[in-house]
């Protein structure tokens, strides 16, 4: 847990006041609390990080300790962040204010799948049991709603897909 704290603050600027930084080390301390096998110590530690978790929903960022989040996971500019609790990050993604990410459909348990070196930008939408691949440029306000392969740009409502190489 501290390890991956350290390279959160790194991730961050070195900013220990940043609201995306201290919702990564709530994050990071509810997935270490699972591991506490001691159900004695692990109910006031999970009392602890759910008032924690309250307060950093109040600062507009929603990540559950259930979303897998792979290595240099960032946050820039907190506000309005939503994330299902079944979504899947890869390494080296990047995600910014006004971000919705989870289920297209209420009777649906489902969420996206998000590969490396993603970067969501501001008011996007990925929504539904899709998969966004490896080195994917997600555009401010997009509503992606099906499959982006590696190495495109997704931008407009609904997202078309662009090819970099084309860009």
């Amino acid at each position: 847990m501290f390890e991956n704290i350290k390279k959160d603050y790194i991730n961050h600027n070195k900013e220990f006041l940043n609201v995306g930084f201290f919702a990564m080390v709530v994050y990071r301390f509810g997935r270490w609390r699972y591991g506490i096998k001691n159900k004695i110590i692990r109910k006031p530690l999970s009392f602890v990080y759910k008032l924690l978790y309250f307060n950093i929903k109040n600062h507009g960022i929603e990540l559950p300790c259930e979303v897998i989040l792979g290595g240099n996971f960032q946050i820039h500019h907190n506000g309005g962040i939503m994330v299902s609790g079944y979504t899947q990050f890869g390494n080296n993604c990047i995600i910014r204010n006004g971000v919705t990410i989870g289920a297209a459909r209420i009777d649906k348990v489902e969420a996206p799948t998000i590969g490396n070196n993603v970067n969501i930008g501001t008011g996007a939408k990925i929504l539904g049991g899709i998969v966004i691949g490896n080195n994917v440029d997600i555009g401010a306000n997009a509503v992606v709603l099906k499959d982006i392969p590696n190495n495109c740009i997704a931008v407009g409502i609904p997202a078309r897909i662009i090819k970099k190489d084309k860009y």
